[in-house]
Order: C-alpha cells, then sequence, then structure tokens
C-alpha cells in the first residue's frame, strides 16, 4: 500500500483543486496567426497570467475572426461566446464614435508608452469602460488599454517635410485618420490591407498607413516603398483587453490586479521590444543604397499635431463620449509636456 507523507499529500491535494478550479478564459485577439504580436503575447503574456494567479486563471488565445469578426467582440464577449478580447478599439468606432478618439488619436502621442500611461494612469480606462457600457449594457469588464507600437508610413516618393503630404494619394483607413490626412493636403485612399503592397507597386496610392516597421519589412513593402517614413507621424492604434462581467465578477481581486498588471507589463515590454526591432531593421535599411528612412524633423511633427488636433475636435462633436475622451486626451498629454497650457 502506498502512504504519502501527510505535507505531500496536502500540497498535492491543494495544487489538483487549483487545477480543478482554474478559471480558463477564451480571449480573441485581433492580431493574426504568424505576426509577431501573437507570438510575443503567447510566449510572454499567457505563461505570466498562470505564473502570478499561481494557475488559478489561465488564458487561451484564438487568432483574428476565429470565432466571431473582429468587430463583434464586444458583443460576443457580453453573451458569453467569448470570455474576453484582446482586439483594437478601431474596429468599433461605427459602434460608438468615441472609440475613434480612444483607438487612435493620429498624429497625438510621440511613444506607445505615453498613450499606455493615458489609459494605466490617465483615465483612459474608464472612458474606455463608459464606451463599452454604452454598446453592451455593462456586460462587459475593460481591464486595460494601450498601444503596442506607432506604425511607420511607407512610400514610394520621398515624404521628407508636412508640405510634402500635399497632393499625395495615401492609403489610410476611413474615419479619424483619412479626415487628418485630408485636412493636410494629401488624398486619403481606402484599400484593405491585403492589397497594400499591389497598390503600392502598381502606383496606385503613393504612400499607405500599414503596420509597424517590423511588419511593413517582413511583408516586403520597402521593396515597393523604399521611403518609408520612420518613426512614423500618424497611427498608434490602441488595444483593448475584457473580460465577460460575469466572468471577471468570479475572479478574486487579488487575480484581477494580477490580470491587470501582467497586461501592462506585457504591453510595455512589447512596446519596448518592438521599437528595439525597429530600430534596428531602420538602421539597416537606411545603410543600403535602395532606400532612404526618413524621419521628420520635430516642427514638422508639431505641425500635422496642430492640423490633427482641428480634426480630433470636430470628430468629438459626434457624441458626448468622444469629448470627454478628447478632453482627458488633452488634459493628460498637455500633462506630459506634448501641448502647452
Amino acid at each position: 500500500m502506498n502512504f504519502m507523507k501527510p505535507a505531500i499529500a496536502a500540497t498535492s491535494l491543494c495544487l489538483f483543486a487549483g487545477a480543478v478550479n482554474a478559471e480558463t478564459l477564451n480571449i480573441q485577439t485581433s492580431f493574426n496567426a504568424g505576426d509577431f504580436s501573437t507570438q510575443f503575447i503567447t510566449e510572454h503574456w499567457v505563461p505570466d497570467v498562470e505564473k502570478r494567479t499561481d494557475g488559478r486563471v489561465k488564458i487561451v488565445l484564438t487568432p483574428n475572426g476565429s470565432v466571431v469578426p473582429a468587430k463583434e467582440t464586444p458583443s460576443a464577449v457580453a453573451v458569453g461566446v467569448l470570455d474576453g478580447d484582446f482586439t483594437s478599439v478601431n474596429y468599433f468606432a461605427g459602434l460608438e464614435p468615441a472609440y475613434a478618439i480612444m483607438g487612435d488619436l493620429i498624429s497625438g502621442y510621440d511613444t506607445p508608452e505615453q498613450m499606455i500611461g493615458f489609459c494605466k494612469d490617465g483615465g483612459g480606462e474608464a472612458i474606455m469602460q463608459k464606451a463599452s457600457d454604452a454598446i453592451t449594457d455593462g456586460e462587459v469588464k475593460v481591464v486595460a488599454c494601450g498601444p503596442y507600437s506607432r506604425e511607420a508610413l511607407v512610400a514610394r516618393t520621398p515624404i521628407r517635410t508636412f508640405e510634402d503630404l500635399s497632393g499625395k494619394k495615401i492609403r489610410s483607413p476611413e474615419g479619424l485618420a483619412a479626415a487628418v490626412f485630408s485636412a493636410a493636403g494629401a488624398s486619403p485612399v481606402s484599400i484593405p490591407f491585403s492589397e497594400v503592397f499591389g497598390a503600392l507597386e502598381k502606383g496606385i496610392v503613393d504612400a499607405a498607413d500599414a503596420s509597424a516597421y517590423v511588419n511593413n519589412a517582413a511583408t516586403g513593402l520597402q521593396d515597393v516603398a523604399p521611403y518609408p517614413l520612420y518613426p512614423g507621424i500618424h497611427s498608434m492604434p490602441s488595444m483593448q483587453f475584457t473580460v465577460n462581467a460575469e466572468k471577471w465578477a468570479d475572479i478574486s481581486a487579488e487575480d484581477q490586479k494580477a490580470l491587470r498588471d501582467s497586461w501592462y507589463d506585457a504591453m510595455y515590454a512589447m512596446a519596448a521590444e518592438v521599437s528595439k526591432q525597429d530600430a534596428e531593421l531602420a538602421a539597416r535599411d537606411d545603410a543600403t543604397d535602395e532606400i532612404e528612412v526618413i524621419d521628420w524633423a520635430q516642427e514638422d511633427r508639431d505641425k500635422l499635431r496642430v492640423v490633427a488636433r482641428q480634426q480630433w475636435e470636430e470628430f468629438a462633436k459626434k457624441s458626448d463620449l468622444a469629448k470627454e475622451a478628447l478632453d482627458a486626451h488633452i488634459a493628460y498629454m498637455t500633462k506630459i509636456g506634448l501641448f502647452k497650457e
């Protein structure tokens, strides 16, 4: 007969109970399978959550569109089809205008870390929760939010200054991004991401709002658009991490804190890694004769921010919450020195 020592038996029973009672959260992301982002959060965030909660909470990630289209994740989380999402909130701008302001304040922040700080410590989470409540009747808990990269702008022809935007045909998402480019004198063109390479290659557009430099390099966009603007001048899309409200209520306060802290730590780490890889690739490419990496002067960046702010304010008129979101952004940006009092 096999008798376990009492201490060993107690430990084994405790571990078994923890495994049985583990809360598994099925989270759909808006990252595609095989993306750098998917790989990073799978290797870093997912195991960190389990470690910080001693196995009481586990994350199962599924890629973009695996259960529902990205723009439908809020309703899917609300009714429990998904336990949560890790999604770019730009997908939801058609549901509540505040999401456009919260999702990507075009030409606003200089670094992802600044905007993560807005979400984590500057009131961004609270605004995102209000937006979620407006479209899900309070059935979804916003745990955290923020971006992980500043996108580069790939171009067929040099765009070295703010004035060089004038007359350029630029692939851009509809909405706030298109409004900013238009106000700066460019002609925004709505083209699916899958068609960006061909549109640049054929000269249908002069430049494109695509992705982070590391992702653009991986897909070969610089081969057909050898004048990338880096660091980027425009887009920094924010993600959200949400959990179904009932599921969230079943998680202890200690583990709720662990989930939030782990997500922010992962986003800061991913932002740092993307920035590192972007800089290395940009330096490598700029050293060649085929590619010229263009870094705008701060004067030109400031000109675009002034133009962009006018469009933010116009867009913020679309709803009371959009206005509240912009006011919160402006207050935080002024606090960290992006705007003067």
